[in-house]
């Protein structure tokens, strides 16, 4: 099984990463996997920024084996190679203000406060990303073990109004391990 780089032939696949429709003639990446409901193969379409954060082993596997000219190909490694090197990276799944105070935090176990940033998480098993909890905005660091993160949440809060991802960007420059100054 090849995957595979293409123009979308339609406007009617969605990225499997982020759930938005990859529009006719943009460029998609395509994650072939065994059938699980009968025999062949089936694909997974991504957009290629998506499938860097989300799926990075198959795309740096394609990558270097693709003679194309794929655009922005030094950023898609690089997204890859972080996502790769941080194991919970690719569990991202955007940020948002919590609802109520019910869910807990998957690193600190406290419940996350209503009104209160938090980091979306997701699952992949079997070709699906299954929902998987929160964390804190500010155990971000200790859960995800990096702190460079924002680009990778941005890229999956698109819900977020111009004026929230503004306050997602000040909430995220604070270092939550630093002693506040007296």
């Amino acid at each position: 099984m090849s995957h595979l780089f293409e123009s979308a032939s339609s406007g009617r696949s969605k990225c499997r990463g982020c759930g938005r429709p990859i529009q006719r003639e943009e460029l998609r990446f395509g994650e072939r996997l065994p059938n699980p409901f009968g025999e062949g193969e089936m694909t997974l379409w991504f957009h290629p920024a998506c499938a860097a954060y989300k799926r990075p082993e198959p795309l740096l596997q394609t990558l270097g084996g693709t003679l194309e000219n794929i655009p922005d190909r030094a950023r898609l490694e690089r997204a890859a190679r972080s996502s790769l090197a941080h194991r919970r990276l690719p569990r991202i799944d955007g940020a948002e203000r919590s609802p109520s105070g019910q869910a807990k935090c998957r690193s600190c176990h406290k419940p996350i406060g209503r009104g209160s940033w938090r980091i979306r998480l997701v699952f992949y098993e079997e070709g699906l990303f299954s929902p998987g909890g929160f964390v804190h905005l500010d155990c971000r660091k200790a859960y995800f073990e990096t702190d460079d993160i924002l680009d990778l949440v941005l890229h999956f809060s698109s819900g977020l109004s111009d004026g929230e991802r503004e306050e997602l960007k000040r909430a995220c420059d604070t270092d939550p391990t630093r002693a506040p100054l007296p």
